[in-house]
């Protein structure tokens, strides 16, 4: 075995093991009604809901981690993510207008389905038009798509802040906790089966792409000098980027930095080739949110648990400044 797969092999194995450790501990951990932190087995009436818990954090920290890797290496951009190109926001803002015409407007509608529909509708018209005005004669121009996305980011937060301020006292609440990143307890089996599929498909798929991702990340006529279609390569990342954040939004709300962060600390682990990349992500992804879940169990501040949005968020924002610090964050 070379040096470059035994790193890789140890790197992946470390992360499994980080995950099935923090997978443990946040079925162990519960803070009782009356303040009190507690570490036993749960019994099968709170099992069932504990382990939707773990099972919702590990597919959306495998999705948003899955979609930072398609786009960075799409955009030959370390700081590409699905939140920084406006993804996230623009599936937010898909499933905010639904819960808010819901609430107005007193729809009978199926929950899981309707904020799937309208999470994938969102990030795929966001996609749409980043792809349209990110491109120069004819091109996708890496800069040019993040300046995009970052405005058309701005524009779906601006309408979100318009639709809080519009809802109904009583739904307003609602509303900004889940902007703030919520790990759902309660989530409906078939919807986590279904996003676990759909996540699981793309994981396999974006493995199977590894070597034409390494090849996509030299100069465009070296990558045609090898066999690999840009055009159609970037289209199939671009769109499977897109599906994987809008599932994670459903599932979670916009969680940010995640996208970011895991595929960073997994390339420091794993190394460049996206082959391992993805799978390392992918266990980075699931053991980041799985810890965000825990500290937000463990940590109270009088008020119920802390959104797990805050987490990723206080561990995200440091390491975005390094980057950008480090210089590993140039365009």
């Amino acid at each position: 075995m070379t040096s470059r797969r035994r790193r890789q092999t140890i790197g992946i194995v470390a992360l499994a093991l980080m995950c099935i450790g923090l997978g443990l501990l946040r079925a162990l951990v519960y803070r009782h009604l009356d303040g009190v932190l507690t570490f036993t087995w749960p019994d099968a009436n709170v099992a069932e809901y504990r382990f939707k818990a773990i099972a919702v954090a590990m597919i959306t920290g495998i999705a948003l981690a899955v979609s930072g890797v398609l786009l960075q290496a799409l955009l030959r951009n370390p700081l590409a993510s699905p939140f920084i190109l406006g993804i996230s926001s623009g599936a937010a803002l898909g499933v905010m207008l639904v819960m808010y015409l819901t609430a107005v407007l007193g729809w009978t509608i199926v929950q899981q389905t309707s904020h799937t529909v309208a999470a994938l509708v969102g990030a795929l018209v966001v996609l749409a038009v980043v792809f349209v005005l990110g491109q120069r004669r004819g091109w996708l121009d890496p800069l040019s798509l993040v300046l995009t996305g970052v405005v058309v980011s701005a524009i779906c937060v601006a309408l979100i802040m318009l639709l809080q301020h519009l809802a109904p006292s009583g739904v307003r609440n609602d509303l900004i906790t889940w902007m703030m990143g919520h790990i759902d307890e309660g989530a409906p089996l078939q919807g986590l089966i279904v996003a676990g599929s759909i996540t699981g498909v793309c994981v396999v798929l974006s493995v199977l792409l590894g070597p034409a991702m390494d090849a996509g990340t030299l100069v465009e006529d070296e990558a045609r000098s090898v066999g690999v279609s840009i055009g159609k390569l970037r289209i199939f990342m671009f769109i499977m980027a897109g599906v994987l954040a809008a599932l994670a939004v459903t599932l979670c709300g916009p969680i940010g930095f995640v996208g970011l962060i895991a595929p960073h600390a997994a390339r420091l682990l794993i190394g460049p080739r996206h082959t391992a990349l993805v799978i390392g992500a992918a266990l980075t992804g699931a053991a980041l949110l799985l810890a965000a879940d825990v500290a937000s169990q463990i940590i109270s501040i009088g008020r119920g648990h802390v959104p797990v949005g805050v987490f990723t968020a206080l561990i995200g924002g440091p390491a975005f400044i390094w980057l950008l610090r480090s210089g590993r964050g140039q365009v």
